[in-house]
C-alpha cells in the first residue's frame, strides 16, 4: 500500500491517476489537464521534453548510477564546470546530494562544520525566518517554522539553536546585535517562501542580510530549491544578492529526477581543505552525482540558456499581472504575484474546499493548501494555457 505525502490516509480523496504526460498537459482515464503547480515547481520544461528525454535515454545506454566515492564520471564532471560557470560569484563547489531537504541539511553541516574547523565551537546557531520551510528531515524542520508540517517537532520543546524573525530589517538588525557571537550562518528561502505560504518580501532586506553577514563573520545560505532557474523572476537571487552557500533542486533536472547540489563559495571550501583527515566534510548520499540525473540536469540548463527561458518567464509575469491584477473578493485576503508565482491566500482556509475538484473539471489540476490557492506553472505554457489557469481561479469565487 502506498503512504501518501501530507495526506491523513483514512480521509483523503482518491488520487488522480496519470497514465501519459505532455507538455503542460496530465492525462487521466478520463480527462486532460493543464497541470498549474508543475509537479511541485519542478517540471519547468513541461512533461516528455524530447530533448531531456533523450539526455536519460543516452546516459542509461552507458551506465545510469555509480557512487562518488572513489569513483567520478563525465556527466557529473560535466555538471560541476557548468554550474561553476552558470553560477554568480565564487560559487565554484557542488557537493551533489539526492534532494532538496538532504542538500540544506549539507548546507547547515557546512555551516557549523566551517567554524568547528577553526576551532570555534560556540557559533551553534542558526537564524532563519518565520514561516521558513526548508525541507522535512529534521534538521530542515528544526530550521523551518511551519506547525502546519512540522509539529511534530513540539515533542523536543522549542529548539535552543535557531532563532526566527520577520522579514523586516529592524528585527534582522536587531537578531544580529543581540546573537551574532553565536550564529554560524543565516538561512533564508529568497524573496519567495513557498510552503510557509507563498509569501514574497523585498530584496532589500537580503542586501541588509548580506551586509551583517559580513560585519559580523557569519555564513549566508540561500535555499534556492523553489526559487531558483526564473521562479522569482530572476535567473537566480543570488544573481542580487550573492550568498556564501546556494541549495538548488526542484528545477535542477527539469523536474525528471530527484537531484540537489549545495554549492559553496572559495572561502567555505577552504575551510574544509587541508592535511587534517577530521576537517573533511563527512557527508556522502548513495546517488549523489547520479549519472542520469547529473546528464538531464546538463540538458535542462542549456535549455533554458539557448531557448530565452527568462523572456518566457517574463511574458508569465506580464500575462498574469493583467489577469489578476486587482482581483478582488470579500473572502481573499490578499492576491500576490512574483516571476512565475501567483497566490491567493483566503481568510478562512474553507473557502477552498471542493476546489481542487472544481478545477480538474476545467482541465486545470491544482493543490491548493491552507488559505493558499496558487499557480506555479511550467515555462513553456503558451497564453491560451496559462489564462485558462489563472480564470479557473477566478472563476470559483465568482461561482461560490
Amino acid at each position: 500500500m502506498i503512504w501518501y505525502p501530507y495526506q491523513q490516509m483514512k480521509t483523503m480523496n482518491p488520487p488522480f491517476q496519470i497514465i501519459d504526460a505532455q507538455g503542460v498537459w496530465l492525462k487521466t482515464p478520463e480527462r486532460e489537464m493543464i497541470d498549474s503547480v508543475s509537479s511541485w515547481w519542478s517540471v519547468i520544461h513541461g512533461y516528455k521534453h524530447p530533448v531531456l528525454n533523450e539526455a536519460i535515454k543516452s546516459q542509461v545506454d552507458n551506465f545510469a548510477h555509480v557512487m562518488l566515492g572513489g569513483l567520478t564520471h563525465e556527466p557529473v564532471q560535466k555538471l560541476a564546470a557548468k554550474l561553476q560557470s552558470y553560477l554568480p560569484g565564487d560559487l565554484d563547489y557542488s557537493f551533489f546530494s539526492d534532494s532538496g531537504s538532504v542538500a540544506v541539511e549539507v548546507a547547515l553541516k557546512m555551516a557549523l562544520q566551517y567554524f568547528v574547523n577553526q576551532g570555534d565551537m560556540k557559533r551553534t546557531k542558526v537564524l532563519s525566518l518565520t514561516h521558513a520551510y526548508h525541507g522535512d528531515t529534521f534538521k530542515t524542520m528544526e530550521v523551518g517554522d511551519d506547525e502546519d508540517y512540522h509539529f511534530i517537532l513540539e515533542a523536543y520543546g522549542e529548539s535552543p539553536n535557531v532563532y526566527h524573525i520577520p522579514t523586516e530589517i529592524p528585527a534582522l538588525e536587531e537578531a544580529f546585535e543581540k546573537h551574532h557571537r553565536e550564529l554560524n550562518c543565516m538561512i533564508v528561502e529568497p524573496l519567495l517562501q513557498g510552503a510557509g505560504g507563498m509569501r514574497m518580501y523585498d530584496v532589500s532586506f537580503l542586501k541588509r542580510a548580506r551586509e551583517l553577514c559580513d560585519t559580523y563573520g557569519v555564513l549566508l545560505i540561500f535555499d534556492e530549491v523553489a526559487t531558483g532557474f526564473g521562479r522569482t523572476g530572476n535567473r537566480f537571487v543570488a544573481d542580487l544578492v550573492l550568498p556564501d552557500i546556494l541549495v538548488l533542486g526542484k528545477a535542477l533536472t527539469g523536474g525528471y529526477i530527484g537531484h540537489a547540489v549545495t554549492v559553496a563559495n572559495k572561502k567555505v571550501y577552504d575551510g574544509f581543505y587541508g592535511d587534517e583527515p577530521d576537517k573533511a566534510l563527512m557527508h556522502g548520499p548513495t546517488f549523489m552525482g547520479n549519472p542520469l540525473a547529473c546528464s538531464v540536469a546538463l540538458k535542462s540548463i542549456e535549455l533554458f540558456e539557448q531557448e530565452n527561458y527568462m523572456e518566457k518567464i517574463r511574458k508569465i509575469a506580464d500575462i498574469t499581472r493583467r489577469e489578476m491584477e486587482g482581483f478582488e473578493d470579500s473572502r481573499i485576503k490578499e492576491v500576490r504575484m512574483m516571476g512565475g508565482c501567483v497566490c491567493v491566500e483566503v481568510y478562512d482556509s474553507a473557502t477552498l474546499k471542493g476546489y481542487q475538484q472544481f478545477a480538474c473539471e476545467r482541465g486545470v489540476f491544482s493543490r491548493p493548501f491552507l488559505n493558499y490557492m496558487y499557480a506555479m506553472v511550467p515555462y513553456i505554457i503558451s497564453e491560451e494555457e496559462l489564462v485558462r489557469v489563472l480564470r479557473t481561479m477566478k472563476e470559483w469565487f465568482a461561482e461560490k
